[in-house]
């Protein structure tokens, strides 16, 4: 099958029958069939009812009653519910568990036709920056197996880059869809709280959770979240506001004014080449006649330990419910009540989780509620205030996505604070519940990729995909 560079082109030879629907999805299969024993990108394959899908939305494209997404071939992330199909979140705790619904995100593509794959692998509820943390086995990335694809969301990321389907939804609670996307090569877009629906997503940090979406170009992501986006009844956090038609892409004749975000760039740690790849997109902006404006934060710093107060909080309080009573995971023969409760869940939790809910559950703890909890809310509240300030200045804040290109398995789990600092420049925004995508731009010189991370203001998903598609087309990746 000839390969396309966008969804567009994939629209267009379908409607005029150079190829179909079921060849598209048996392509994907292959690809999955050669790289997938290797890389754990799937954990679940769905090809029969692939194949049965793309037969009959084949029937609906040579009738002219094709949803906008006929033939578009979706992986989702092992936390997003999926009608009769198992749901994991990468964990033994719901081993067995198959899901009564569809989540809204999903069940939204599934209405355009979109033809999901399979369920992709990912860090055990969300929880790490590597896919490393998985009870199936970590996630390899698809340039070097010997590298992570970066977490929690990498198997998502992997899908994509090594064309095992077309678009995959993942979900961003610290960093989780945009640095993967940053260590594969590709887009990832994490969306501003509240744009996407959460129903049918298992949670980890209720106040920070959001699905987003990796691609290899900007139209495939933009036409992704603007079908996913909106108001939706059974989330009562979902925005209202207005969804624009992201995928028709505005004029870029007003160059937009960029705000870098100068710490990033002079941090301890962080890779030469990474700083050197920066500045060069810098460069590239101001050719094409962008404003540059040095901005500056002094909370940075804040940033990551306040989102690992109020993550761990959260996931305390809503993993609490995966108990071994009503579905998963189950010790045998317990001695009593209490000891199914700690068996069950000591077993079925792995390292990484049962970690983040001890210190979750010690924060939210009569005797240091106010010390911690109490105390990173109001420090969310003003990192969130400065960035909203520095929106009055700029209309985009740039900086790397992450400090280093793709480390080695295994090479930071000695050292779980080392782990932690991959997240350093992605938690901002979703501290502050803003959206932001990581672009591919260049690659070191052993050939691994990098990525320029831009963050802009809450709902403001529309000027940001403008951005990127132009910048898309002045370095040639379109």
């Amino acid at each position: 099958m000839t390969t396309f560079n966008s969804y567009s082109e994939l629209r267009t030879a379908l409607s005029s029958g150079k190829t179909t629907c079921r060849e598209v999805v048996d392509f994907h299969l292959e690809q999955i069939e050669k790289k997938n024993q290797e890389l754990n990108a799937f954990l679940e394959v769905y090809a029969d009812e692939a194949r049965k899908q793309a037969e009959e939305i084949d029937q609906k494209v040579k009738d002219g009653t094709a949803g906008k997404l006929a033939g578009l071939v979706v992986g989702i992330k092992d936390v997003l519910a999926y009608k009769d199909h198992p749901s994991s979140a990468g964990s033994q705790i719901l081993k067995g568990y198959n899901s009564p619904f569809t989540a809204t995100a999903v069940q939204r593509l599934i209405d355009e036709d979109a033809i999901i794959i399979g369920r992709q692998n990912c860090d055990e509820f969300a929880m790490g920056s590597s896919n490393e943390n998985s009870s199936y086995g970590p996630a390899k990335n698809g340039i070097n197996p010997n590298l992570v694809p970066g977490g929690s969301s990498g198997g998502s990321a992997v899908a994509v880059q090594m064309d095992m389907c077309r678009v995959s939804l993942g979900t961003d609670t610290g960093g989780s869809v945009r640095q993967p996307a940053s260590f594969c090569g590709i887009y990832g877009i994490k969306p501003s709280y509240s744009r996407v629906s959460r129903y049918g997503l298992i949670a980890y940090g209720s106040s920070f959770d959001c699905i987003g979406v990796f691609s290899k170009n900007v139209y495939d992501m933009a036409l992704t979240l603007e079908t996913m986006a909106g108001k939706d009844p059974k989330d009562a956090t979902s925005s209202s506001t207005e969804v624009p038609s992201y995928s028709n892409f505005g004029s870029n004749s007003e160059k937009k004014v960029v705000g870098v975000l100068k710490e990033t760039l002079e941090m301890e740690g962080v890779d030469p080449e990474v700083v050197e790849s920066t500045k060069s997109f810098i460069s590239l902006l101001e050719k094409n006649g962008y404003q540059i404006k040095e901005i500056h934060t002094p909370y940075l710093h804040k940033a990551l330990p306040v989102y690992y107060i109020l993550t761990t909080a959260e996931a305390s309080t809503n993993l609490s419910r995966f108990d071994g009573v009503r579905y998963g995971y189950r010790v045998e023969d317990p001695e009593n009540l209490q000891d199914m409760y700690e068996r069950s869940r000591t077993e079925g939790f792995g390292e990484e989780v049962k970690r983040r809910i001890m210190l979750g559950t010690f924060v939210l703890s009569a005797s240091y509620y106010d010390a911690y909890f109490t105390k990173a809310q109001r420090v969310r509240r003003l990192i969130r205030e400065d960035i909203k300030k520095k929106f009055e200045e700029v209309d985009f804040i740039l900086n790397p996505t992450t400090p280093s290109p793709a480390f080695g398995i295994g090479e930071k789990k000695k050292n779980i604070l080392d782990l932690y600092l991959t997240d350093i420049f992605t938690v901002q925004a979703p501290i502050g519940g803003f959206p932001a995508i990581s672009i591919p731009y260049g690659n070191n010189k052993e050939g691994l990729p990098l990525g320029i991370h831009i963050m802009a203001d809450a709902f403001k998903e529309k000027e940001l995909l403008d951005f990127t598609k132009n910048i898309e087309d002045i370095s040639g990746r379109s």
